[in-house]
């Protein structure tokens, strides 16, 4: 077993697919959705790890939602209908009691997911497939590092407020604007940094890069995850590999999206 299986577990999840309901939509902050949406086939559902994803589909407009199928060589869809689009999002949380699925959506641009949370209300439909598994951090850091932008900010938010008593951990988030910080309910110590562009365009800015070159880490033995724009998330991960000693089977660095190419997916959540 190498080192990096000793840290990280691999735990598959049986594919399902579900049709859910959105029972509320409220703005945590004037750009992120909070969206909570129901289904009795929710019962079961599993997301292990703070950075699982979930595949969401979304109706063509004014035509039905057709949700498709594990097939041997791939995912089946049901022929005759349109085929929904579908984009990555991480489960923010899941309450097994209620079988409701709480996710977070950045409200930017047009895009399809982002035209839908602006205007999803109690009833409307979602598709739901995954996750198909998880990465389980098994081993304990002596503390933990964050980094991303608000597209990373459900799968940092949810670390916070999961991490046990006691754990010690450093956020870096960059976002549009000071009204855009979250409050967040954790038993962890934690040290909070907020970014904000103040108008500039996203990915254009080496905000994050700067913001950790300058920081002062503990020298015990941490732990990253860095996700958000791809040359970003790169760039993090060559500093703290080649300026700061992190072991690289101690570093998760995700792309979640990439300045000016509007198809790329890396296959990780938004």
């Amino acid at each position: 077993m190498t080192t990096s299986e000793k840290i990280i577990e691999r735990v598959r999840h049986e594919l399902k697919f579900r049709l859910a309901s959105v029972v509320s939509n409220t703005r945590l902050t004037p750009n992120m959705a909070r969206i909570i949406v129901h289904s009795p086939d929710l019962a079961g559902f599993k997301s292990l790890a703070y950075d699982d994803h979930v595949k969401l589909f979304f109706a063509p407009e004014g035509g039905e939602l057709a949700l498709p199928r594990p097939g041997p060589n791939g995912l089946i869809f049901p022929e005759g209908v349109p085929r929904p689009e579908g984009r990555d999002y991480t489960p923010r949380a899941f309450d097994p009691v209620t079988n409701n699925l709480t996710l977070d959506f950045v409200i930017h641009g047009e895009g399809i997911a982002t035209s839908w949370a602006a205007t999803a209300k109690p009833g409307d439909q979602i598709g739901i497939g995954g996750p198909r598994g998880s990465f389980v951090v098994r081993a304990e850091f002596d503390w933990y590092l964050l980094v991303g932008d608000e597209t990373a900010l459900p799968a940092i938010g949810r670390r916070i407020e999961e991490l046990p008593t006691g754990a010690n951990v450093m956020a870096f988030v960059e976002i549009a604007t000071a009204a855009e910080r979250q409050q967040f309910e954790t038993n962890a110590s934690l040290d909070m940094h907020w970014i904000a562009r103040n108008g500039m365009t996203p990915g254009k800015l080496d905000l994050l890069v700067q913001a950790i070159a300058a920081a002062r880490f503990p020298e015990t033995q941490g732990y990253a995850f860095v996700a958000g724009e791809a040359a970003m998330s790169k760039a993090v991960r060559e500093h703290l590999i080649g300026a700061r000693g992190f072991d690289e089977d101690h570093i998760k660095a995700a792309g979640y999206w990439r300045l000016g190419d509007a198809g790329f997916d890396d296959g990780h959540a938004h």
